[in-house]
């Protein structure tokens, strides 16, 4: 009998000659408008995000949809609320739970009532509640500011989300920034509300270290939407002053936890079930591919999608590997609400 392996890949996904003429238009145009925009951290990030609101950065102006309104949720701090975005199902029919997303950004730009139609298609495919925090940003609040908000929100709705929405938490859902805030809330309800069993999350290209040690990181100076400099800069907002051994902290780098240690300490012996997603154009492929090996290795389920030459943001446009995305996105919270 062969040697077998006990990880195996497909590799044709890796491999940038699979990549799509859309694809590679698509990085082209995300270039163009890397290049042509300012350095968010020379123009400050508040200025930044009154740009990015005004559509000054590639002409891409945040939608605001009638049927998304607010709400406040109350913080771990007296008086103080933080703000979350809800969509619900157009139909009109019963909710089957709660969608929990947190944006993307770097913890520096982005809001939460810039991704109307993200949650238009959480709630209207998924008949789910989709909400999404409005938590804090640095440099204005760095760490752990954004996490804590993000937590106050998820443990606030799993204590409340029945009697006040009608469903239970089912669902963490985030891109990038995001992405690294749903798995930093996913392992904070495992310790802080053992009994409540997430159904799933939903990661798109996030990043899950922010000590930037990683090949794929080090490596990508293309200025793809976001490259190693770009990130130097979130990062350095985020965690100001810290060494790369402070960033290795768990609770700021969930890449650096015992996955293995908290999949045991749950009810079933699991963490809920992932979909991992990235492009191969994407500076932060390698934080997929090893919270993802993690993942599988704590006895966990996770699905991993790779998209040849995809960039950072792939499901922005209106390209082929966007609406495959959001498909796998469908068929995975179908499969488990």
């Amino acid at each position: 009998m062969p040697l077998t392996s006990d990880i195996t890949i497909n590799y044709s996904r890796f491999d940038p000659n699979n990549a799509t003429e859309d694809t590679k238009k698509y990085c082209d145009f995300l270039e163009k408008m890397t290049t042509e925009a300012p350095d968010w951290w020379v123009v400050g990030a508040p200025r930044f995000r009154e740009m990015m609101e005004a559509g000054e950065i590639g002409g891409l102006k945040p939608t605001r949809l009638p049927g998304a309104y607010e709400i406040k949720v109350p913080s771990r701090e007296p008086g103080r609320n933080i703000p979350v975005r809800v969509y619900k199902p157009d139909n009109g029919e019963p909710s089957k739970g709660i969608l929990l997303h947190a944006h993307g950004g770097g913890y520096c730009l982005g809001s939460h009532d810039a991704v109307d139609e993200l949650l238009k298609f959480y709630a209207n495919t998924c008949q789910l509640t989709a909400m999404s925090v409005g938590y804090r940003l640095a440099p204005e609040h760095p760490f752990p500011a954004g996490r804590e908000d993000c937590i106050d929100v998820a443990e606030h709705l799993v204590d409340h989300g029945e009697a006040e929405h009608g469903g239970k938490l089912l669902f963490l859902a985030g891109e990038s920034g995001g992405a690294h805030m749903s798995v930093l809330v996913a392992f904070a309800l495992i310790r802080s509300r053992p009994q409540h069993v997430l159904k799933g999350l939903v990661l798109p290209y996030g990043n899950y270290t922010v000590a930037l040690g990683l090949p794929s990181m080090v490596g990508f100076d293309r200025k793809i939407l976001i490259y190693h400099e770009m990130v130097q800069h979130f990062m350095d907002a985020y965690t100001p002053g810290w060494t790369a051994e402070a960033r290795q902290n768990p609770l700021a780098s969930p890449l650096f936890d015992d996955l293995r240690a908290l999949a045991a300490s749950t009810p079933n012996g699991k963490l809920p079930p992932a979909l991992f997603m990235c492009g191969t154009n994407d500076p932060l492929l390698d934080d997929t591919l090893l919270m993802s090996v993690k993942w599988l290795a704590s006895g966990s389920e996770a699905i991993i999608k790779i998209f040849p030459g995809a960039p950072h943001v792939y499901n922005g446009g209106e390209i082929d590997i966007a609406k495959e995305s959001f498909g796998y996105e469908a068929e995975f919270i179908l499969g488990r609400v």
